[in-house]
């Protein structure tokens, strides 16, 4: 829930996460203090120079940028002021490793060392700066999300496969990785250095396509609306699809209703637990009194285990005014499993909370998971939000 940022470089707030400090002391203790210490500050400065890039970049299409440093990711987001046009967005991909690469070389080329492989003998600081400089900055021009590369390919392949673009490249971004990788493991120069330059985009390829297909509304989603709408409104279950049973909700409510608070508790609690296909919708219909008294009966800490009921709960907590727990859990819940649901959740709590900044952050991380125009339909869901940031900032939009 951080907000303000820990200094500003040509007028961009640069927010400094205790991960990033964690990856220095990591590269210190692999690669011992000679040459640990000078490789810890290239990467530190060349990743501040790199998202500087993708920043002036941004900026220059009247976007809005600021920068966030973390564990194994440095990134630069951004609220356009307009749509972007694509040759734009691939601009802003393709300034990061530009600047990276452009002023590692030219500082390589000054110290007289060949800025394509520094040679036997160099200083333990040229060596350094080659591999923070060039070598980290052409590999993240692979042609794999979710390095620039990839993002420069994405603006090209959506004049070709339009809104499939982005599903389509991260099969191909997954199919390139794992081919990459398995192909790294067979050279034994590379080592055990293959399984980390293939492991950190194959985690977050794999998040983006549980993001994608979770945010998939599945098919007679409107009918089993209805038919969970009806059994709130007038205790009707007729109307249930053949594969739709009601929400725990509803059942805990039935309980309740019964005089039986132990059993509503535990049927919302046993929920979290179970794994199996998601069988029921949201409830939607139920009244805002009833569900405060339902979330009275959860133990605290509140329950946790299924994302689709991590939710669930989170937009209850928010509809029922619970915005700052609702804000903690659904940041807890987007740590165990990244989902662009539970990062709006958390944008939607901040936004009830006052909290321009923290909204916007969120919202931009619900945008770098999302399919193409789950952040239009969650905001048409939820205009509070929109409302809040287009008064806050003047502009609205997210990477």
């Amino acid at each position: 829930m951080e907000s303000r940022p820990a200094f500003r470089v040509f007028g961009f707030p640069v927010h400094v996460r205790p991960g990033f400090f964690m990856l220095m002391v990591v590269v210190v203790l692999a690669n011992g203090p000679d040459l640990g210490l000078w490789l810890a500050a290239f990467i530190a400065s060349l990743t501040l120079l790199h998202e500087l890039g993708h920043a002036i970049a941004a900026r220059a299409t009247g976007a809005r940028a600021e920068i966030s440093l973390d564990f194994l990711a440095g990134y630069a987001s951004f609220v356009p002021t307009r749509p972007l046009k694509r040759w734009e967005r691939a601009a802003i991909s393709f300034a990061g490793p530009a600047v990276q690469i452009g002023i590692s070389v030219l500082i390589l080329w000054l110290m007289g060392v060949h800025p394509l492989h520094p040679g036997v003998g160099s200083s333990n600081a040229a060596r350094a700066l080659w591999w923070a400089g060039p070598v980290i900055g052409f590999f993240n021009l692979l042609p794999i999300l979710p390095f620039d590369g990839g993002n420069i390919v994405l603006a090209g392949l959506e004049t070709i496969a339009g809104k499939r673009a982005k599903i389509v490249m991260l099969y191909l971004s997954l199919g390139i990785t794992i081919g990459g990788g398995l192909w790294l493991l067979s050279q034994p120069e590379f080592g055990v250095i293959a399984i980390y330059a293939a492991l950190f985009p194959l985690m977050v390829q794999v998040q983006m396509l549980r993001a994608h297909s979770e945010s998939k509304r599945p098919s007679g989603r409107v009918a089993a609306e209805r038919a969970e709408a009806a059994a709130w409104q007038h205790g009707d279950l007729s109307l249930m699809l053949p594969e739709q049973v009601p929400s725990p909700w509803y059942r805990a409510y039935q309980q309740l209703h019964q005089t039986s608070p132990e059993l509503a508790r535990a049927v919302l609690v046993d929920d979290f637990a179970d794994r199996r296909p998601l069988r029921w919708v949201p409830p939607e219909a139920a009244d805002d009194r009833t569900l405060a008294t339902l979330v009275a009966l959860l133990p605290r800490p509140l329950p946790t285990g299924n994302p689709n009921s991590e939710h669930t709960l989170a937009d209850i907590l928010i509809r029922i005014g619970d915005y700052d727990t609702a804000a903690h859990y659904a940041a807890d819940s987007y740590q165990r499993s990244p989902s662009p649901m539970s990062a709006f959740a958390v944008a939607r709590s901040a936004a009830a909370l006052g909290d321009r900044d923290t909204a916007v952050g969120w919202l931009r991380a619900a945008q770098n998971l999302a399919a193409p125009g789950w952040i239009d339909q969650a905001l048409q869901q939820a205009p509070q939000l929109a409302h809040f940031i287009a008064a806050t900032s003047g502009d609205l939009g997210a990477r």
